[in-house]
């Protein structure tokens, strides 16, 4: 068996979820935007960019044997803190404070292919407690950034212990996502704080009163 084989055929799924646009709350996605420039993984293994799709990722669900989710998980802890839940108990985890569609969304997508009988025979989550989510627009802090590497680390332990190994890559992966959407090209077209514009339409915020 070579580096990059996954032992009896096992179809693995890696997905990182959440929205990119609300701060923290692309924490999921960063993770496997992360691993696809730093691995490469046989063909059983596929990462995905799951984004905010919901319901529309339970094919990909149903088809894995292993499945390991990054998301931001409002756990209730210290902000930045990293945490591992396995197997049955991620349902619980992803609806125990849901932070947004996406997770309610992923709940079904879970109890749908359980009920068809194509659900995963592992599954790991590994959730972020975040930081700040009401920033539209705005950058993941740093505390959850720099729990990236952390989490990358063990969801790679975790794939290890199935005999599941990557190999460093080589070349330019091919994007997860739309290039405008990557986190250089991302972060480095943000406008400076004085330009952005993030308290809502003024016309409404702060209304004239008629009297004046």
């Amino acid at each position: 068996m070579t580096d990059t084989e996954t032992p009896l055929d096992k179809q693995v799924l890696i997905l990182g979820i959440g929205n990119v646009l609300w701060a923290d709350e692309g924490f999921g996605v960063r993770c496997v935007e992360a691993l696809n420039h730093q691995v490469q993984f046989s063909e059983s293994v596929k990462l995905m960019d799951g984004g905010t799709q919901g319901i529309y990722l339970v094919q990909h669900v149903q088809a894995a044997d292993v499945l390991v989710v990054f998301d931001a998980i409002d756990y209730g802890l210290e902000p930045g803190t990293l945490k591992k839940i396995y197997d049955e108990d991620v349902p619980k985890f992803m609806g125990a404070k849901q932070m947004s569609l996406h997770q309610t969304g992923f709940q079904e997508v879970l109890a749908m292919a359980e009920f068809t009988g194509s659900y995963p025979e592992h599954l790991l989550l590994v959730g972020c407690q975040p930081v700040e989510l009401e920033d539209f627009g705005g950058s993941l802090r740093d505390k959850v950034r720099d729990q990236i590497q952390p989490a990358l680390k063990i969801a790679l332990d975790y794939l290890k212990e199935l005999g599941i190994e990557p190999v460093t890559r080589s070349g330019r992966p091919e994007a997860l996502a739309p290039g405008e959407l990557e986190i250089g090209m991302y972060e480095s077209g943000r406008p400076s704080e004085e330009d952005a514009f993030r308290e809502g339409d003024p016309r409404f915020v702060n209304p004239i009163s008629r009297s004046e």
